[in-house]
């Protein structure tokens, strides 16, 4: 029965994460439903697109800092146990991802969880488990939008970036594996949430940004 204390760890980072900061921001300063707006995602930057550069900003941060907490909610209820403190962040991706606070019937009146694609909470779950990950993975991030010029790309480097950090920290002896594999289990789950926008990628139809969506109208003009 020692589990049943670690599942309710788990299912605390669950609905940590599962709190729709970027639906509730934007609902009280348009009224609308962020759902129905573009990518129909709660993250920061379709609150951005919904609300204005501070509603996505603020959705972003408080995005960010659901998976630093669920670190630090493991670390304090279970000390000690890296296997939590590396699953509790994957519990609150998963949580904002698919919001149990987000039902809605598709068009096919299936019921699904709304939520966003889980790239800032990659983030602040790798801040939670070391902090200094937060200033490789946020200018990189950075460096990756404005050069490469995909959101989605963006929000999938938060988990690459993540394996590459905890595997030479790992070689290194500075951290240990069970980081390795928040980074794989992260990185899937954005995989897995941005597959229209991958294929929109591989079909060449997904929208730019910064340098190259600035030098494509320069071109145009």
């Amino acid at each position: 029965m020692e589990f049943l204390p670690h599942i309710g760890i788990l299912l605390l980072s669950y609905l940590l994460g599962a709190i729709p900061f970027g639906y509730l921001l934007v609902k009280l300063r348009t009224g609308q439903d962020i759902r129905t707006i573009q990518s129909g995602r709660t993250g920061g930057t379709n609150a951005m697109r919904a609300a204005g550069w501070g509603v996505g900003l603020s959705t972003g941060v408080m995005d960010v800092l659901k998976g630093t907490f669920a670190v630090m909610l493991a670390r304090w209820l279970a000390p000690g146990n890296e296997w939590l403190a590396a699953l509790a962040p994957i519990g609150a991706i998963i949580g904002h991802n698919y919001s149990i606070f987000l039902p809605k019937r598709d068009e096919h009146g299936k019921l699904k969880l709304g939520g966003g694609a889980g790239g800032a909470a990659v983030l602040g779950g790798a801040m939670g488990l070391w902090f200094p990950a937060l200033f490789i993975i946020l200018p990189l991030g950075a460096l990756i939008y404005y050069f490469i010029g995909y959101a989605s790309v963006t929000t999938m480097s938060a988990g690459f970036l993540s394996i590459i950090i905890f595997g030479i920290r790992y070689l290194l002896g500075l951290g240990p594996y069970q980081y390795i594999i928040y980074g794989v289990l992260a990185t899937l789950l954005v995989v897995w949430a941005l597959r229209p926008n991958i294929k929109r990628l591989r079909e060449g139809t997904e929208r730019l940004h910064g340098y190259r969506a600035r030098k494509q109208k320069e071109k145009a003009s």
